[in-house]
């Protein structure tokens, strides 16, 4: 009788260690497999908050099955007290394993709301964008001058916000007064700023957090324009008249203001090689314009002809060679271009109506040139007069 009960134990024994071994191998499977979600949703997490309550949040979105398996799933990975606070992008057929790692990880948000502060040549502006998660595509909820004395509410509203993320987008051709002048109205920034030489910051996108200081950020974009300027200088092609990377800086600084095309940077740059390989003087505007603006603001207007006369360091009309100072803070692109130019024999350029440029290798083709623009222009003054 008692080998028969103990029989009988074994055996329900074994069978409930099987029924437990196919729930485990069920909720892995749930776990791992793609969730239900069909459209990509923005998950928040404040900061405080518990694996129980994204769970809850997550199953009321319908991004997952069962919250049960997600909290077990994420303590069984031990991952259950490393959740991170912020707003997530969580796509479309995300399994629960996928989610937890996307929580957990850390790192900066993937979706919601975004402030850039956007350092422009003729204008800065701020503007509060959220992310649509269904397009994967920013929407924006305001825009205002960074100089305005009161800030929309949708600005005020979001600064609060721990997971709000912040960025400071400076515009190729900027001037270093500019950046230094922008960033003194950025709110969430602390501290004074040095004006850094002309040149030495890189254009491009900053991720900032609130109470970093200016001075920290200055430094991250000047530590970059040195990386790009010695990368490219240690590239550079055989046999161009320049003679340090301070020199390619100055150069690469005027094609940056030349040009807003990009696929014209390397024949501007071939221009400006040609004419310090023959001794021409480069007579270029937007030098003549920095000796009148100092790289503080925009000129706003057409250069007079005493300005053109007028002797500075930087009157490329009146300097033999390259002024002393970059003009203003040039791209990537630009100070590659200057030390890889297209192989050309222009010597001339000037606008063609279109925002670009036509070149010529004689200065009657270039007369030509500027005949045909100055009729152009003429025609576009015609117009506006008769609208």
């Amino acid at each position: 009788m008692w080998r028969s009960i103990a029989s009988n134990a074994l055996t329900m024994m074994i069978v409930a260690l099987f029924l437990a071994g196919g729930v485990v191998i069920w909720g892995k499977r749930q776990y791992e497999t793609a969730g239900p979600l069909d459209t990509p949703v923005c998950l928040r997490v404040e900061s405080g908050s518990n694996l129980k309550k994204v769970s809850a949040t997550l199953e009321n979105e319908g991004a997952i099955t069962n919250s049960t398996i997600f909290r077990l799933g994420a303590d069984y990975t031990d991952k259950a007290n490393k959740l991170k606070a912020g707003s997530f992008l969580v796509p479309a057929g995300a399994s629960m394993a996928e989610i937890v790692d996307i929580v957990t990880r850390g790192g900066a948000s993937t979706c919601g709301t975004e402030v850039v502060f956007r350092v422009g040549v003729t204008s800065s502006v701020v503007e509060v964008r959220e992310l649509d998660p269904t397009t994967n595509r920013y929407v924006e909820k305001a825009e205002f001058d960074p100089a305005a004395a009161e800030k929309p509410a949708e600005y005020t509203k979001v600064r609060g916000q721990a997971d709000t993320r912040y960025r400071i987008a400076v515009a190729e051709g900027v001037t270093s007064w500019q950046v230094v002048d922008a960033l003194s109205r950025i709110d969430l920034l602390e501290g004074e700023a040095e004006l850094p030489e002309e040149g030495r910051l890189a254009p491009d996108s900053y991720e900032v957090e609130v109470g970093d200081t200016r001075a920290s950020v200055l430094t991250r974009m000047a530590d970059k324009q040195a990386l790009i300027l010695e990368e490219a200088w240690k590239n550079r092609v055989d046999g161009l008249p320049i003679n340090s990377a301070a020199e390619a800086l100055i150069l690469a600084s005027i094609i940056e203001k030349e040009t807003g095309v990009a696929e014209e940077r390397r024949t501007v740059a071939s221009v400006f090689i040609n004419r310090l390989n023959r001794g021409m003087r480069l007579q270029t505007d937007p030098t003549v314009i920095y000796g009148v603006t100092k790289g503080q603001g925009v000129l706003g207007r057409g250069l007079r002809q005493s300005e053109l006369r007028r002797e500075t360091p930087w009157n490329t009309y009146l300097i033999d060679g390259l002024p002393p100072t970059p003009i203003a803070n040039p791209g990537k692109a630009s100070i590659e271009a200057a030390l890889d130019p297209a192989q050309t024999k222009y010597v001339y350029f000037v606008a063609d109506g279109s925002g670009g440029h036509v070149f010529a290798e004689t200065l009657d083709e270039h007369n030509r040139n500027v005949a045909k623009w100055r009729q152009i222009e003429a025609e576009r003054a015609k117009q506006d007069d008769n609208q």
